[in-house]
C-alpha cells in the first residue's frame, strides 16, 4: 500500500502552506466520508491528506441576528441538533438530515459535501436557494464565492492551489420567508438523489404575494443548478397553482439530465416538476406561518 502523508494543521496559514506545497497531490479532509473512500478504492491518487478539523474557524457554528455561519468541517449532526439553526433555517435541516445515515452524519460536513462537487449532492441546492457564500482561504489571501459558482464540473470546483473552504455564510432569514429541500431516491434511505430540489420564497407584508424566490436543482446537470428564470416567474404572483406550475415548467426546461442506471432523462425531467412543486408548497407554508 502506498504511503500517504497525514497532516493536522491548527491554523489557516499552516493549512494553506501545506496545500500550496503539495498542490494537486494533496486533498483536504473535512469530514472524510468521501475522500477516505475514494483513496481506499484507488479513485484518488494522493501524496498527502490535510485534516483541517483542528482549525477553530472551520468548526464555527453560529446563528444569530447577523445570520448563519457554518464552518466547513462542522458535522451534519451538529447542524440539525442546533435549535437556533433548526428554527431559522429549516431548509438546511432538510438537507443535512439526508446526507448518509446517522453514522455518516456524525462525520460528514456540508463543506465536504460541496467540495466533493457531486452533481447529486443533497447539501448544495438549498445552500444556493438561501444565497449562501463560500469563504475561501489561500496563500494569496481570502475570497468569497456564491455557492452556485463553486462547482465547475463533476468533481471540480473553483478551489485553486493552496486554497480551501473555510466557512459558509448566510444572511438572516428575511421576514415572511421559507425554504425547503426535497429529493427522490429509489430506496428509503442512504441512496443518491435521482433528482433534488432546493427552493426559497419570500412573501410581502400581507403574505399574499411573492417578492423573491430562488430554485436550485441537483442531479440534472453537470453541477448543482440555479434556475433564475423559475424563481423570477414566481415574483409578483400570489403563488397559486398556476404560478407554481409555471415555475416547475421553467425548472424542467433548464434541467439537462442524463440517462443512467438510476433513471432516464425523461424520468428525471418529470421528477424536477414534481419536486419543485412539492418543495415550493413546503417553503410557502413555512413562509406563511413564520412570525405568527
Amino acid at each position: 500500500m502506498k504511503e500517504i502523508t497525514y497532516a493536522a494543521p491548527t491554523t489557516i496559514a499552516e493549512a494553506t502552506a501545506l496545500l500550496e506545497k503539495q498542490g494537486d497531490r494533496a486533498r483536504v479532509l473535512a469530514g472524510g466520508t468521501d475522500i477516505i473512500v475514494q483513496v481506499r478504492e484507488g479513485r484518488r491518487d494522493l501524496d498527502a491528506i490535510v485534516d483541517i478539523k483542528q482549525i477553530p474557524e472551520v468548526n464555527e457554528l453560529t446563528c444569530d441576528g447577523k445570520g448563519l455561519v457554518i464552518g466547513s468541517a462542522v458535522a451534519c449532526c451538529l447542524i440539525y441538533e442546533n435549535a437556533a439553526v433548526a428554527k431559522a433555517f429549516p431548509g438546511i435541516i432538510d438537507a443535512v438530515s439526508l446526507i448518509g445515515g446517522i453514522q455518516i452524519q456524525s462525520r460528514a460536513s456540508l463543506g465536504g459535501n460541496l467540495c466533493n462537487a457531486s452533481p447529486a449532492a443533497d447539501g448544495i441546492p438549498v445552500l444556493i436557494a438561501l444565497e449562501g457564500l463560500c469563504d475561501i482561504a489561500g496563500p494569496k489571501g481570502n475570497r468569497s464565492v456564491p455557492v452556485e459558482q463553486f462547482c465547475t464540473a463533476p468533481g471540480k470546483t473553483v478551489i485553486q492551489r493552496g486554497e480551501f473552504l473555510v466557512r459558509f455564510r448566510f444572511p438572516p432569514p428575511k421576514p415572511n420567508s421559507g425554504a425547503a429541500y426535497l429529493r427522490f431516491i429509489p430506496r428509503n434511505e442512504m441512496d443518491i438523489a435521482v433528482v433534488g430540489a432546493g427552493v426559497s420564497v419570500q412573501l410581502d407584508g400581507s403574505k399574499s404575494k411573492c417578492i423573491a424566490a430562488r430554485i436550485a436543482l441537483a442531479a440534472v446537470a453537470p453541477t448543482p443548478l440555479l434556475v433564475p428564470d423559475a424563481g423570477a416567474a414566481l415574483v409578483g404572483t400570489t403563488l397559486d397553482d398556476a404560478a407554481i406550475a409555471r415555475a416547475a415548467e421553467l425548472a424542467q426546461a433548464a434541467a439537462k439530465p442524463i440517462t443512467d442506471m438510476r433513471g432516464d432523462a425523461d424520468y428525471r425531467r418529470h421528477l424536477v416538476g414534481v419536486l419543485v412543486k412539492r418543495a415550493l408548497t413546503v417553503a410557502i407554508d413555512r413562509a406563511g406561518t413564520k412570525n405568527k
